[in-house]
């Protein structure tokens, strides 16, 4: 071979499967080399490919989790253990597998995230906070009136330490973890119901009764009416104080204005969005679960249709969002305006709510 020829050979192209090592070569830094512009060069290459992955896993991790069949997972428990399905069952697994939902879905618990691309999602961390409220406030109802049959009876020693768990601060990223905190709760609460199907002395209760129905709906029925305002006052509102409405011989700690501003700041609007979202979420778990586990006294009082259009209304507001962005148009303005939309489904849902609580009342 002459000289030229060997030169030629040197400089024709790399075959295919050598592209992959010089690359590599490339990639790798250079003692010698000190050029700052071809170091930042591939610094922002890097940065910008980090960029666009870190997006996609967190559109990914902001999906919202489909919604399971009470019936169906309370049975699946129940055949885990080798029990039947009685009363009480279905809401305790609604709640445990709602709980299990947190924990699990995809990007696991985001809520106490510090570090990317956890951190920089706001939407799902709201949406999580709602269904954690709804999860605290039935496990609160099972341990101080659904698992009792009387004010005075004794608490049930597993819903007394799961209780308290659930309701462990949300943002705890360590020592311990929020998410440690939630699955021993989870692990009380499969103590609980697993003792709801054991007879003796070691067994659990569920009172599925009128009242104690009630009881828990008259808890749902102040947060969605918190929830409520809050979604109303996007657009500002100036309301007349009522705080002492209805009762002459009322006081209050201190005296404020007879007119007060309400509105939402700007950077919190799609954060209470979603929170609410969260929250009709969980809810219409709960209220089917409630739906099979109160049948009887649901059909004495006639109210069954009555809890299903609390639930319809709640899976109105779950409807899909097709706009990028939350938007806050003004009430009657030319842009739409998601925060009313939604507080007209809560408030409807807490309308059929007050009306069902006093069908319970009834004789």
């Amino acid at each position: 071979m002459t000289e030229q020829d060997s030169q030629a050979a040197s400089t024709a192209e790399p075959p295919a499967g050598g592209f992959l090592s010089q690359l590599r070569a490339r990639l790798q830094p250079n003692p010698d080399s000190s050029d700052p512009v071809k170091l930042g060069k591939w610094a922002l290459v890097f940065i910008g490919i980090y960029l666009v992955l870190a997006t996609i896993v967190g559109i990914y991790w902001s999906g919202t989790p489909d919604h399971f069949d009470v019936r169906d997972n309370a049975t699946r428990y129940a055949t885990a253990t080798n029990q039947t399905v009685v009363t009480g069952t279905t809401t305790v697994t609604a709640l445990q597998e709602t709980i299990r939902t947190l924990l699990e879905k995809p990007g696991g618990y985001l809520h106490n995230d510090i570090f990317p691309p956890g951190m920089w999602l706001d939407n799902m961390p709201n949406w999580e906070y709602g269904v954690l409220v709804q999860s605290r406030d039935l496990a609160r109802a099972l341990r101080e009136v659904l698992s009792r049959s009387q004010s005075q009876s004794k608490e049930d020693v597993d819903l007394t330490l799961a209780e308290p768990r659930i309701n462990f601060q949300s943002k705890s990223w360590i020592l311990p973890a929020s998410e440690s905190e939630y699955r021993d709760a989870l692990r009380f609460l499969e103590a609980y119901r697993a003792r709801l199907a054991v007879t003796g002395e070691n067994s659990a209760q569920f009172y599925a009764r009128a009242d104690n129905l009630s009881h828990w709906l008259g808890m749902i029925e102040k947060r969605l009416g918190s929830l409520s305002q809050r979604l109303s006052a996007s657009v500002g509102q100036r309301r007349l104080n009522t705080d002492l409405a209805g009762d002459t011989a009322a006081a209050q700690s201190t005296s404020g204005p007879e007119e007060i501003i309400v509105r939402t700041p700007w950077s919190e609007i799609d954060d209470i969005f979603y929170e609410s979202r969260g929250a009709a979420w969980a809810l219409t778990q709960f209220l089917k679960a409630a739906e099979v586990d109160f049948s009887d006294v649901l059909a004495k009082k006639n109210a069954t249709v009555s809890l299903r259009q609390i639930i319809r209304e709640l899976e109105s507001a779950q409807a899909p969002v097709w706009s990028p962005v939350i938007l806050n148009g003004s009430g009657f303005g030319l842009w739409a305006n998601h925060s009313l939309v939604m507080a007209s489904y809560i408030s409807r849902a807490n309308a059929a709510l007050i009306d069902l609580r006093e069908l319970l009342a009834q004789g």
